[in-house]
């Protein structure tokens, strides 16, 4: 028999042998109920091929056993290892995710909160974005929320973070030390904290040591490969001397690295260059990039962990992620 074809409490009932409101019971979990009844009515639905409605469920308990996840552009590298952290946080828990996309854009991002909020999710957890803060203030009001990857001065207990400016200002600083001065930094879109955070720790690095940060060694990119190479072309045009770059991600210093290849200059031999995140094609990439890892699944999952806690009623402990420098070969000491 199909699922749920015509079969009602009363057939589960007879079938068990038990009384309706004890199929009941079990179904809704309100009461705890004889364990060889609650076998029987088990059995039963088993047997008989029964599928709670989830949805009728929820209704009667209030609870969806759902949380919205509103990413960044699938298929992004960092933000779909957050994504998988965050599917296995909930995988041994009742609580399912469905996802959306916000393609960096406020109103995409702000329309899926409604969908998501429509829905009666038990929660949402957001990955990056620029919705406005005072939109995620009044989510979190309505409903239990999560922010990783962005910094919300109003909602500073709900934001999961590595620390950017110290994770710039370590690279920077690793290549200062092999004796680079003239450092190229290719940011992120300056809009996002991440990259302005990154920005910060890089031209902290630089004064440290008494170099002043040159503007034209600073050029805005989009976080995608193409602007790594675009940017990369540019700073060549404009004919200042660098013998390092820095890009605020991977993806960026793969486009970078193209744009090398292309004029005939060698990393590390001529340039050495470095990126941030540690996606997997990084160890991959001719030569192999050294590079700022993040930890985003771990970011993930206590992303997950702690809606649940909100969900309860727990404030969580939300940690500020340390993130670790992975030397491979893209760098050398400049004499």
């Amino acid at each position: 028999m199909p699922p749920n074809e015509k079969i009602t409490i009363a057939d589960i009932a007879a079938h068990a042998q038990v009384s309706k409101s004890t199929v009941s019971r079990v179904l809704n979990e309100t009461t705890p109920v004889a364990a060889e009844k609650r076998e029987a009515v088990l059995a039963a639905m088993s047997a008989l091929n029964y599928k709670p409605n989830v949805f009728a469920q929820s209704l009667a308990s209030g609870q969806s056993l759902s949380i919205g996840v509103l990413t960044q552009n699938f298929g992004s590298p960092v933000y779909d290892v957050i994504m998988r952290g965050v599917l296995l946080g909930l995988e041994e828990t009742p609580y399912s995710p469905l996802f959306a996309d916000g393609r960096w854009q406020p109103e995409t991002e702000q329309r899926a909160i409604e969908t998501f909020l429509d829905r009666r999710v038990d929660g949402l957890i957001l990955i990056g974005g620029y919705c406005p803060e005072e939109v995620l203030a009044e989510t979190a009001r309505r409903t239990p929320l999560i922010i990783v990857g962005r910094e919300v001065p109003a909602l500073h207990n709900h934001c999961l973070n590595v620390d950017n400016v110290q994770a710039a200002y370590a690279v920077t600083r690793y290549l200062i030390d092999l004796g680079h001065r003239d450092i190229v930094h290719i940011t992120g879109i300056l809009a996002h904290e991440d990259a302005s955070q990154r920005l910060q720790g890089y031209r902290q690095a630089l004064l440290d040591v008494g170099i002043e940060p040159h503007p034209d060694l600073v050029i805005e990119g989009n976080f995608r490969r193409q602007s790594g190479m675009m940017s990369t072309e540019m700073l060549l045009l404009r004919g200042r001397p660098f013998s390092a770059i820095f890009c605020a991600n991977d993806q960026m210093a793969f486009g970078a690295r193209l744009a090398l290849y292309r004029r005939g200059i060698r990393v590390p031999d001529d340039v050495s260059l470095v990126g941030f995140d540690d996606q997997p094609d990084s160890a991959f990439m001719t030569p192999p990039l050294t590079t700022m890892r993040q930890p985003a699944e771990e970011m993930g999952r206590m992303a997950a962990t702690a809606v649940l806690q909100l969900i309860k009623g727990t404030p969580p402990d939300l940690p500020l992620f340390q993130t670790e420098l992975v030397i491979r070969e893209s760098v050398s000491r400049h004499h």
